[in-house]
């Protein structure tokens, strides 16, 4: 559906160069008589020829370029004949744009159309004197400057719209490729959710075996040697099964607490300093040193801490069968670091091991590092460097 005003446009120049005759033809008749006979007698066969064009052209039978100059030829003749004619012949700068070719074709037919409005203006062609030649000439002049300067608001304006419409169309497109770069975030935002429940998912699992191996899986090797030395010294086994069943209660907690997430059993009433030690004196071999100001962490810091110190401890004792750990807590302004060296028998591969592995992701996983020195022969010491993080 077009716009209004182009309806109103298609109107005018359908049916503008009739009313423009009629009115032209009707003010030619009121000076009739100031015609001379010449021009009296070709008037009306003119005019048959004029309405004969419009009404070909009205049907669609003649082409515009013909139809443009055909009619421009007659309103000349016209305004020859008649001066009034002249305002038939202005309807030719209003649709030369639409009837000829841009550019010259244009220009030559309003400035054709130019020199019949001049004659009209100046009193009828040919001029009768010096004096209206003057004249005709000044109202060429005016004319074509007129026409200049309207082709040149045109063209900008043209060019103008040119450029709107080209950003439109650049806006267009520039809203399918957001629209599109939604859908791909969208898409993208969707596997990124599926990625974070599988990764948390993969995350629960690498906690609860680090718990499973760092309480359980020790308790039920504390357990197992226990059981193993009540067999051994029938006089001690009611000890030996007393300190089992102990094991198997602690581990049961330590389970529990697993399940649920919880701090570790340890930490629940002491600090991270008193729950080492408490940790440190089942161990004859190991001595605990804490330096720098103890203050509290977070939950998650003192409880990576305090399994690494648990995982470290164990290996030294059932692995390499140290006679000497020293365990060292150090404070620092912006991390806080455990430090596990013994004197046992060592190892060449220290990126090896689940309790190796399991200590450094816990690491990791608050955004510390642990970092492993060993040589077979020459001990083993494991550093823990943790954010100092304190407790809210």
């Amino acid at each position: 559906m077009r716009p209004p005003d182009e309806d109103v446009w298609a109107r005018f120049f359908r049916w503008g160069p009739y009313g423009l005759l009629a009115l032209s033809t009707c003010l030619a008749y009121l000076s009739f008589d100031v015609m001379s006979a010449g021009g009296q007698e070709l008037m009306a066969p003119v005019l048959a020829v004029t309405i004969t064009l419009q009404i070909l052209r009205t049907v669609g039978r003649v082409p515009g370029p013909v139809y443009f100059w055909a009619r421009t030829v007659l309103a000349f003749v016209l305004t020859w004949l008649n001066p009034f004619f002249g305002i038939f012949a202005v309807i030719a700068y209003f649709d030369a744009p639409r009837l000829l070719k841009r550019g010259r074709p244009v220009m030559a037919g309003v400035m054709v159309n130019a020199v019949t409005m001049a004659g009209s203006q100046s009193g009828g062609l040919p001029p009768a004197n010096a004096v209206v030649w003057a004249l005709f000439g000044g109202l060429l002049v005016l004319h074509v400057t007129l026409l200049l300067v309207m082709t040149t608001l045109t063209a900008r304006e043209e060019r103008q719209t040119a450029a709107k419409i080209a950003m439109i169309e650049e806006l267009e497109r520039t809203n399918a490729r957001l629209e599109q770069a939604l859908r791909e975030n969208a898409a993208l935002h969707e596997q990124l959710l599926v990625q974070a429940r599988e990764a948390g998912v993969n995350d629960e699992r690498r906690r609860l075996a680090a718990e499973i191996h760092d309480t359980i899986a020790q308790g039920l090797a504390g357990i197992v040697t226990q059981l193993q030395a009540a067999g051994d010294t029938p006089d001690a086994s009611r000890e030996h099964i007393e300190r089992a069943a102990a094991l198997a209660r602690e581990s049961l907690r330590e389970a529990r607490r697993a399940v649920h997430n919880l701090a570790p059993a340890p930490l629940e009433h002491d600090t991270l300093p008193e729950a080492l030690k408490k940790i440190v004196n089942t161990c004859p071999e190991a001595h605990l040193t804490v330096t720098g100001l103890v203050e509290p962490l977070h939950e998650e810091i003192e409880a990576t801490l305090l399994r690494i110190a648990q995982e470290a401890l164990a290996n030294a004792r059932r692995h390499a069968h140290a006679s000497r750990i020293g365990v060292t807590l150090s404070y620092m302004d912006d991390e806080v670091t455990l430090d596990v060296r013994d004197d046992g028998r060592g190892f060449s591969e220290p990126g090896g091991g689940f309790g190796l592995n399991g200590m450094r992701e816990r690491a990791e996983r608050v955004l510390g590092m642990l970092e492993v020195e060993s040589e077979p022969g020459q001990g083993t010491a494991i550093s823990a460097r943790l954010p100092l993080v304190r407790h809210a």
